[in-house]
Order: structure tokens, then C-alpha cells, then sequence
């Protein structure tokens, strides 16, 4: 079944905002400081409202396909819907942040995505479910780059650290709450509608509290949204995004192959299209400053091969402990829990290490990773043995919080919400091909026996690019740490 396949596009959310666990935005000095515990609670459960949300309606899909009737091209569009066009807007919304205010980029995100999930509860076809789903991630898009950009802007020191590590907790509860949420509602008999409408008083009340509670933003970006790079390179990433999720269960077919090739062509539009820009003395969509800031490069490397190994391996094990080893979707969201609190550990530790050992943490974190794969490859057979191998990734991977950092510490503050996009956007592609084209290795040899093996060679190896990578992000000297 197509929904199958999908089960695990929604962790990819989870990945990328794990990895970008710093934010780009410019420090604001202590006497500016607007903090408090309610603007806290607010920006992080929202962030997990949309985790949630993408990952509690994976369980839903055979309800929803047996009570609307719909097709397994429609199931998959349900699901993978809201991943493609948050991939496609997210740039967008990180600059409508930078031009608009953060705040209101942040409410208005939240409100679309509210009403949208209003709408998929209540949705009376297939077809208007999978526009509220678009709609659902256009609000995610809007409203997602907007946290940790409040987190910079409004906690400094050792208060900062403490919020990003509370914030890395929350979005690493979201896997497991999400997949149990959906399961617990599920096997008490509950309509698929409910996973949907349980999310919008939330939302509601989170909209009340944030008018309240989130600071006025006090600058502006300037230069407008470069709309023909916005266009371009949203083309670029869609012709990109759409094949690589909806390729395997159509078969590869010609059209697929054909658009990623357009894609490179589009990407190269884009390129011309900000060079003239920046001739002619505008404000690109990412600026070539941005690529040449020390670290950014090698940065952006890690942040494509390592949420790639993650994205990929929530999916093959998903399906991996449902279809070989027969467990209940709620049973196998459990055996990751493991995973997902090594990952919190991690999280929840790096900020009190100092600066240097942060640095040294990132490529150790895949030296543990690499064989960790190979391990569970071993340890198919489920157990304690494929939980404790699961654990080693969820904590070599967690260094991942750390990268952003490190890749923007000389980064213009001017240049702060381009080069957020920028990685946003990269994150998310890694996630996409992870899922794609391990995805299927692992189901091209599922029931042959080598399948497992396959996949945790495939792994490894990407773990291996993505510390290679690291190598060359930490070496780079630097100033001390901001704030």
C-alpha cells in the first residue's frame, strides 16, 4: 500500500528542525532582552503542533481510505502533500519573517495552520483533504522558521542554551507522541477526523496566548522578497521534491526523471537570476556572501548527508518493524523511544560544553553513528539489541543540534534569515533523497534477507560523507561564539 511508503515523510519535519537547533538571527544585547517563560511556551508548542500533526495522521491513512474511499495516489498526496509544499515555501517564509516581523510571521503561520487543520477534521473528500494538507504546510512554512529565530532574538547566555536544549526535547518528543497519539485515539475506536480536530483548540489557544506574549519586532529586513527568485527557485525545488516523493510507488516513471533533470536546469535559472540581482544592486534570495562565509559551505554538506541517514532510517525501520517483524503501528513508534531520548540526551548536553568541545562533538557523533548502522543491520532480528543500536544513532545524530552554529558563526548578521533559508531548504532536500533512494534499496530487496544489511551499509556510508564533512567545518578557526 502507498501509505506505507509514507509512514515515516512526516519525521523528516523532525529531522530538520533538530538539525537546525541554532538559529542565524542577529544577537540583541541583554538590556533588549524580552523573555519570558510564556513566549517559551508558546513558540515551542506550536513547533510541536506541527510535528505532531504531520506525524499523527500516518496511523489515520487506512481509516481514511476505507471512510472517503480513497485511492493510494490520493493517500500518498494526504501524507506527503504537506511535506512538498512546506519544502517548496520554506524559504519564503523565513524572508516574509525577515521583511513582515518574526511575530507576525510567526502568528500568521500558526493561524493559517489552525484553520487549515480545522479543515482537514472536517473535510467531506479526498480532495479537500489534500488542499487542507497543502494548506497545513503552508502554514507550517510560515511558521516554523520563526521559532528559533525568537529563541536568538529574545534569550541570551546561559538562558539561550537552556531554551534551545528545552526546544530540542520537545521536537524529540514529537516522533513518539505522535505515532502513540495517533495509535492510543485509533484503537479506542476514534474516526480519523480526531487526530486533526484534537490539534485545533490548541492551536486556538496558543494564537490568544501569543498576541500576549510574543515581543513587537523592533527591525525590519529591507529589500523586498526578489520575487523571481522565489519563483525560480521554488520551481527548481518542486520539480525536485515531487518525483523523488511519489516516484517509487508510481514506478519511476519517465515524466519523474525527466522533471529532476528540469530541476538543474531551473537551479541554474535561479543562479542568473540572483547574480543579476546583485548587479543591479538588489537584495538576492541568498546571497553569495552567505556561501562564502567560512563554515557555510562544509556546513551545508553535513546538513544534506546526515538528516539524509536519519530521514531514511525512520522510514526503513518503520517498515521494517511493521512488515517483517509484525508490529502494531503504536508498538513500533515505542521501540523508537529509545532512539529519540538518546537524540533529547545529546540535545539537552552540547550547550553546556564549551565552545571547542561543541566543535570536537560533531564528527565524533558520526564516528559513533557509521558503525551503529551497521550494527542494527546485525540486529534485525528486534530486541534489545536493535533498540540499543537504535539508541547509538538517535546520539551520534544528535550532535546535529551543533552544526548551524558552527556554519553560521561568521555569517553577516545582515545575511541572518538568508542563510537560515538556505539551510532550511537543504535540510529538507537531504531528508527527501534519504527517504528516496534508500528507501528503495531497502524495499526493492525487502523479503530476500539482505535487505536489512543493504540499508545499513547505505547508511553508514552517508553517516560517513556527512562526518567527512564535518572535518572541514570544524577545522575552520574562528572568533568566539556569540552570545
Amino acid at each position: 500500500m502507498g501509505s506505507r511508503y509514507w509512514y515515516q515523510i512526516g519525521l523528516m519535519l523532525e529531522v530538520m528542525t533538530r538539525a537546525i537547533a541554532v538559529s542565524t538571527t542577529p544577537v540583541i544585547p541583554p538590556e533588549r532582552t524580552r523573555a519570558s517563560g510564556l513566549l517559551l511556551t508558546v513558540i515551542l508548542v506550536g513547533q510541536f503542533l506541527a510535528i505532531l500533526n504531520v506525524n499523527i495522521v500516518n496511523v489515520a491513512t487506512p481509516t481514511i481510505e476505507a471512510d472517503l474511499r480513497s485511492s493510494g495516489a490520493a493517500l500518498q498526496m494526504i501524507v506527503a502533500g504537506y511535506t512538498i509544499v512546506y519544502a517548496v515555501l520554506l524559504i519564503t517564509g523565513a524572508r516574509l519573517g525577515d521583511l513582515f516581523g518574526y511575530r507576525n510571521a510567526f502568528l500568521g503561520g500558526l493561524a493559517l495552520f489552525t484553520l487549515m487543520t480545522l479543515g482537514a477534521g472536517l473535510a467531506a473528500s479526498t480532495g479537500w483533504l489534500i488542499g487542507f494538507r497543502f494548506g497545513q504546510g503552508a502554514g507550517a512554512a510560515l511558521m516554523m522558521p520563526q521559532v528559533l529565530t525568537l529563541i536568538q532574538r529574545n534569550y541570551h547566555g546561559a538562558a539561550r542554551g537552556r531554551a534551545i536544549a528545552l526546544w530540542s526535547a520537545v521536537v524529540s518528543g514529537g516522533i513518539v507522541a505522535g505515532q502513540a497519539l495517533g495509535g492510543i485515539l485509533l484503537g479506542f475506536g476514534a474516526g480519523w477526523r480526531v487526530v486533526f480536530l484534537v490539534v485545533v483548540p490548541i492551536g486556538a489557544l496558543l494564537l490568544i496566548a501569543g498576541v500576549r506574549a510574543l515581543p513587537a519586532d523592533d527591525e525590519r529586513g529591507q529589500g523586498g522578497l526578489d520575487p523571481w527568485g522565489l519563483i525560480s527557485l521554488s520551481a527548481a525545488v518542486l520539480l525536485l521534491v515531487v518525483p523523488l516523493v511519489l516516484g517509487r510507488d508510481l514506478g519511476w516513471p519517465p515524466w519523474g526523471w525527466v522533471s529532476m533533470g528540469l530541476s538543474v536546469v531551473v537551479f541554474g535559472v535561479f543562479v542568473a537570476v540572483e547574480r543579476r540581482v546583485t548587479a543591479r544592486g538588489g537584495r538576492p534570495l541568498i546571497s553569495a556572501g552567505v556561501l562564502r562565509a567560512p563554515g557555510m559551505r562544509p556546513g551545508l554538506g553535513v546538513l544534506l548527508f546526515g538528516p539524509a541517514t536519519w530521514g531514511a532510517f525512520l522510514f526503513t525501520s518503520a517498515l521494517h518493524l511493521q512488515n517483517d517483524l509484525h508490529l502494531s503501528p503504536l508498538a513500533s513508534g515505542m521501540m523508537m523511544i529509545p532512539c529519540a531520548l538518546a537524540f533529547a540526551v545529546v540535545g539537552l548536553g552540547w550547550p553546556r560544553l564549551p565552545a571547542r568541545q561543541q566543535r570536537t562533538l560533531v564528527p565524533f557523533g558520526y564516528v559513533v553513528a557509521a558503525p551503529a548502522y551497521l550494527g542494527l543491520g546485525l540486529a534485525d532480528g528486534g530486541g534489545v539489541a536493535y533498540a540499543l543500536m537504535s539508541a547509538l544513532i538517535g546520539a551520534g545524530l544528535g550532535v546535529q543540534v551543533a552544526v548551524t552554529n558552527i556554519a553560521t558563526a561568521q555569517v553577516d548578521d545582515a545575511h541572518a534569515a538568508d542563510a537560515s533559508g538556505a539551510l532550511l531548504t537543504v535540510i529538507q532536500l537531504g531528508q527527501v533523497i534519504g527517504v528516496s533512494t534508500v528507501g528503495t534499496l531497502f524495499i526493492s530487496h525487502q523479503g530476500t534477507g539482505s535487505a536489512t544489511m543493504l540499508t545499513a551499509a547505505a547508511l553508514a556510508g552517508l553517516a560517513v560523507l556527512a562526518g567527512t564533512c564535518s572535518l572541514f567545518l570544524v577545522r575552520r578557526r574562528r572568533p568566539a561564539e556569540r552570545g
